[in-house]
């Protein structure tokens, strides 16, 4: 599978052809632009009939909105999945950041392209699907302040901390840094780039430098 791929999770074969056109959209778009891409280039590019792009979704801005909302609703469980991994394991909320960072990396490391089109429409104002693109954005920031809000209720964090600022810096720094990651330091390892952020998550959210 494809780097900028966003896998469906599903074997019918409507959930084969829509991902087909999830992995073709997030491509195009990735290398020309939304306005640039068209939905015969969608189809061509798929491997369908572009008819096959309008039974499947109602236009190429629907298309997109739903790409939106499949690729950060896998991030999002993603995240969820390494917090309460951490919990079953015994681990603390910073324990269980650290995961949600890790976690967060590997995503981004596996489908870039979806990640710099997230990355960019966040800094729109003048789409169709802007008020998706909050809800969804607001899906990922509420996997991170349930788990400040839980460290803070456990007293693990300072009661000061802004709980939604704190997870809106936290996932901005992930996607942020590892963009940076993937355009400009494609050497480093998941690994090393994991440790740079570990240690300041340890230092910043915890108060205790690692």
């Amino acid at each position: 599978m494809e780097s900028s791929s966003i896998p469906s999770g599903g074997s019918t074969r409507r959930e084969a052809t829509r991902q087909k056109l999830y992995e073709a959209a997030v491509t195009l778009i990735a290398e020309q632009g939304f306005s640039a891409t068209t939905v015969d280039e969608i189809a061509e590019r798929a491997g369908v009939a572009k008819g096959t792009v309008y039974y499947n979704f109602a236009s190429k801005s629907v298309l997109f909105e739903e790409l939106l909302r499949h690729g950060v609703g896998l991030l999002t469980a993603s995240l969820r999945e390494a917090a309460e991994q951490t919990a079953r394991d015994g681990g603390s909320k910073v324990d269980a950041l650290d995961a949600m960072i890790r976690a967060g990396l590997g995503f981004i490391a596996r489908y870039p392209a979806f990640t710099q089109l997230y990355v960019a429409e966040l800094w729109r104002t003048n789409r169709t699907w802007q008020s998706t693109l909050m809800v969804v954005r607001q899906q990922v920031n509420t996997v991170v302040e349930d788990v400040l809000s839980d460290g803070v209720a456990g007293g693990e964090f300072s009661d000061e901390i802004d709980i939604r600022l704190t997870a809106a810096a936290l996932v901005g720094m992930v996607l942020v840094v590892a963009l940076d990651w993937q355009s400009f330091q494609p050497e480093r390892s998941l690994d090393d780039v994991h440790a740079a952020l570990s240690r300041l998550l340890q230092g910043r959210v915890s108060g205790h430098p690692g």
